[in-house]
């Protein structure tokens, strides 16, 4: 059977060598050498005479039993049979089979059955599959396969020529020669060899360079000039105009909002509650340019809190509008800029939008010794009670794995938890 070179990712290439071997088991008569089985071809099974073998260069080879094919039963002396010797993948391979097992404290229990390189080579790094052929038309073969795992794990490496790899304890002699597997006193055994080459690219002769995209910067233009809107957006009293197509290619609310069945009346003004005006003209400026601005230039302060703030306002904006991409960007920000001033709101918006890597980051950072006190006496953690009164549970389960038992009692020695203010009322800072 043959197998076509196919390109894996990571810059490596795989040749696939197939052969079939015909074996008998260690007990019954001599018999003539068994004929190989149908040679299957690309796309299924077919039948054939004789089994060809190749590598995914196309070479083709004589049918195995001009090859060595044996024919042998077991006589309790650890036998060894080398069945075949073919070429693919740019190295030589062997089949050995051991018809009493090839471990003596095994007591010729198993037989053995081993992939071995026959040429030169060094490190030969593969991937084996053998299965031994159900013989009754059922179907089930009994598989042992490399395939299917990763190219930097999975391979086998070979050291050099007559390294082996295979199964000493390959199958139950007993259960063998009551098996399906076995017909006419012959075994079918499918190999398979998968040898795994790097593939390095040398330095071009000829080529142009191409710039990179620059597709962001023409949309994010449009914006800026202000050509072609068609909708405005009314927010905490200013206005900021934009396409509608880039809005409804962007977001899904906008799409609905703009050309869904429920869209609004007024499509030349909608106005925007319960955002402030440069969180809104931030959002536009990651539709139209697929990046965070720059929070200096669009509030005109450079402190980290203001930066903070504006990242908390804009990850929930990025979660009305359903924009994903703008929500982590945020949650990557909050993570990197966590402070004892600012990670209990953090954390009360991450658990309001279903920030879940946030929300954990959040957490540890408060349950630490150094830091549990200072937040508890900012103004964020009375607004955190106030709004995701369950947080403190999980963070007291936090306190507990970093072996602060102590501070427990601290936590709720100015809480009130009788319901008097624990309806999630949400206290929004102003920008």
């Amino acid at each position: 059977m043959m197998t076509p070179t196919r390109p894996l990712r990571h810059g490596t290439s795989r040749d696939v060598t197939t052969w079939f071997a015909a074996v008998v088991p260690p007990q019954g008569p001599s018999l003539p050498a068994p004929a190989p089985p149908p040679r299957r071809q690309r796309g299924g099974a077919a039948p054939g005479n004789g089994v060809n073998v190749g590598d995914g260069d196309g070479e083709r080879f004589p049918p195995l039993q001009d090859h060595g094919v044996l024919v042998v039963e077991g006589d309790g002396h650890r036998q060894v049979h080398r069945v075949g010797h073919v070429h693919g993948g740019g190295y030589e391979w062997a089949i050995y089979f051991y018809p009493d097992g090839k471990s003596p404290e095994d007591n010729a229990a198993y037989v053995s059955l081993f992939i071995a390189l026959a040429s030169e080579g060094t490190d030969v790094r593969a991937l084996f599959e053998l299965t031994l052929l159900d013989q009754s038309g059922k179907g089930q073969h009994k598989v042992h396969t490399h395939f299917g795992r990763s190219l930097e794990g999975g391979p086998y490496t070979l050291k050099y020529r007559g390294s082996m790899w295979g199964y000493k304890r390959f199958f139950k002699r007993t259960a063998l020669e009551a098996s399906d597997y076995l017909r006419d006193d012959c075994l079918s055994v499918n190999c398979t060899v998968g040898v795994v080459r790097s593939r390095t690219e040398g330095p071009k002769i000829y080529s142009i360079a191409v710039p990179p995209s620059n597709m962001s910067q023409h949309i994010g233009q449009l914006l800026e000039s202000g050509k072609g809107t068609d909708v405005t957006f009314e927010v905490d009293g200013e206005s900021f105009a934009a396409h509608k197509l880039v809005l409804a290619a962007r977001s899904p609310v906008f799409r609905a909002q703009l050309f869904g069945p429920m869209k609004d009346k007024n499509m030349q003004c909608i106005k925007v509650e319960d955002m402030d005006a440069p969180v809104f003209k931030a959002l536009l400026h990651f539709i139209y340019w697929d990046l965070l601005p720059d929070m200096e230039e669009l509030t005109g302060l450079n402190t980290k809190w203001v930066s903070t703030l504006m990242a908390q306002h804009l990850l929930a904006a990025a979660d009305r509008y359903a924009l994903e991409r703008l929500k982590l960007l945020c949650e990557t920000k909050l993570c990197e800029d966590v402070a004892i001033n600012t990670v209990a709101t953090t954390l009360a918006l991450a658990e309001q939008h279903h920030c879940h890597q946030l929300k954990a980051v959040c957490l540890k950072f408060i349950a630490l010794p150094e830091n549990l006190r200072a937040v508890m006496q900012t103004d964020g953690f009375e607004y955190l009670k106030l709004s995701c009164p369950s947080l403190l549970t999980e963070l007291l389960e936090y306190v507990a794995k970093v072996g602060e038992h102590s501070v427990s009692p601290c936590l709720y020695a100015s809480e009130t938890l009788d319901g008097s203010d624990v309806n999630g009322r949400r206290v929004k800072p102003r920008i």
